[in-house]
């Protein structure tokens, strides 16, 4: 039986969706679930802020063992490609993915190119991929308007150059299963070198067709499809994937992804992706396996301490893990073992103590079950008060809302705690935050009997940290 792979390109869909932007944490998570669920091949988005994507990709592919990783060069450029292979490298199956459009309308309008310069550029790009990497993809887009001409030759010149997948996609969607099988025919008829490579297809569900069109290209030769976990206008991986299974042995064909375990992976895809959607930005962190099995004890040394650090994503300067270290243990002092909460409390307790670059003057929540939540808050910044009034999803939302406003930042949320650290009515409570900017982890603690203050203080003092080390740089 031919196996027909299957290539997940939810991440890189949802991009154009501005409501369904992911956070750093939710992009490994879903990864970390295509790649449970066996996907041939995962899709990223590529890189286009260095520092940032660049920490992403690494993250993404020390958290998937199985799949093939799959980046696109973002330019037809050396440079967008070293940077790009540079992030991608340490990936256990690692792919490069050069994309040009094909179609006369695209390359002139949207890439300012006329036919002969995209198709050496497309060469150039493939072949300096090739160098780097083993796996490389070549995705002419709007293939299905393309002069049929032109197309045949760059898919040669894309084989020549390096490339061992290429693939085609149909972006207007509005061919009917049969006339897609025959565009498929026919490229094989005319280009005798897709013989030697894969060849994947991407479909658009404008007509509701886009599955009937994946398998009428694989009945025609088709070897790799292109689908989403998440409904969005694309081939639907629960709909191809199931199709394959009941007619595979009729069509000769298998496909590796664990249908089996479809219907609960996938649930569990649209829940992450609709609480996106949902815009609430204090919704529950995501269970993390590697985070879960980080525990310590009182005899590990400092390199353990540290590397336990680097594992939460924290990068810290020397001063501030031997402070850590110290903490550490005076806490593990008659303890059998610290978890990996406790160590971000140390973290974010001792870590980068630095000066207050904004400082809680005042706060005011209203909120109740008639009402939407209101903060009010007064921030003293270089001796004047600032003021910020903002409604929110509660009371901690609106005060994170209304901090943002006040200090005109906003920075990814990456994890919210709660803890309460003394017992009784009267009980002191913790919070800790964890704020992502340029990529890089900041903790920020807070301890107040209202667990509303403790946040606020934690939120700020994450912030301060942040402010701290820009204006170091």
């Amino acid at each position: 039986m031919n196996q027909v792979r299957i290539s997940d390109f939810t991440m890189k869909h949802l991009i154009t969706e501005a409501s369904l932007a992911l956070s750093f944490r939710e992009k490994i998570e879903l990864a970390g679930l295509l790649d449970r669920l066996n996907v041939d091949v995962i899709e990223l988005e590529g890189i286009r802020q260095t520092k940032v994507d660049s920490l992403r990709v690494k993250s993404i592919a020390s958290a998937v063992s199985s799949s093939i990783l799959s980046v696109p060069v973002e330019r037809l450029e050396e440079d967008s490609v070293n940077e790009t292979w540079e992030a991608l490298k340490l990936a256990v199956h690692p792919r490069l993915q050069v994309t040009s459009p094909v179609s006369a309308v695209q390359m002139e309008y949207i890439c300012g190119m006329k036919p002969p310069k995209m198709l050496e550029a497309v060469k150039t790009t493939i072949a300096q991929c090739r160098a780097l990497c083993g796996d490389v993809e070549y995705l002419a887009d709007d293939a299905t308007r393309a002069d049929s001409a032109f197309l045949y030759n760059i898919l040669e010149e894309a084989i020549a150059a390096g490339a061992s997948t290429v693939t085609v996609c149909d972006a207007a969607g509005n061919m009917l299963p049969d006339e897609f099988g025959a565009f498929i025919h026919d490229l094989y008829e005319n280009v005798p070198s897709l013989k030697n490579v894969t060849l994947g297809v991407s479909v658009s569900n404008a007509l509701s067709m886009a599955d009937a069109c994946a398998l009428a290209a694989v009945r025609e030769g088709a070897r790799e499809i292109k689908a989403a976990a998440y409904a969005v206008n694309t081939i639907s991986l629960p709909g191809v994937t199931r199709a394959l299974t009941v007619k595979g042995e009729a069509l000769g064909i298998s496909c590796a992804v664990r249908t089996t375990e479809m219907r609960r992976i996938t649930r569990q895809i649209r829940r992450l992706v609709n609480d996106v959607r949902g815009g609430h930005p204090l919704r529950p962190a995501a269970k993390d396996p590697m985070r879960d099995s980080i525990i310590l004890s009182p005899h590990d040394d400092k390199e353990a301490v540290t590397e336990a650090t680097r594992r939460l994503g924290y990068d810290l300067s020397e001063e501030d893990l031997t402070l850590i270290y110290e903490e550490f243990t005076r806490l593990a002092e008659g303890r059998e073992q610290i978890d990996a909460r406790e160590l971000e409390a140390i973290v974010a307790a001792v870590s980068s103590q630095v000066p207050e670059t904004y400082k809680l003057e005042s706060y005011l929540i209203s909120s109740g079950s008639s009402i939407k939540a209101m903060a009010q808050l007064k921030l003293l910044h270089n001796d004047e008060t600032l003021e910020g009034v903002c409604l929110g999803n509660g009371p901690i939302d609106a005060a994170f809302v209304a901090v943002e406003q006040i200090t005109n930042a906003h920075y990814e949320l990456d994890d919210f705690q709660i803890q309460s650290i003394t017992q009784g009515q009267e009980a002191m409570g913790q919070a800790i935050i964890k704020l992502r900017s340029e990529g890089k982890l900041y903790s920020g603690r807070g301890v107040s009997r209202d667990i509303v203050g403790a946040s606020i203080l934690a939120y700020i003092n994450a912030i301060n940290k942040i402010h701290f080390e820009e204006e170091e740089a």
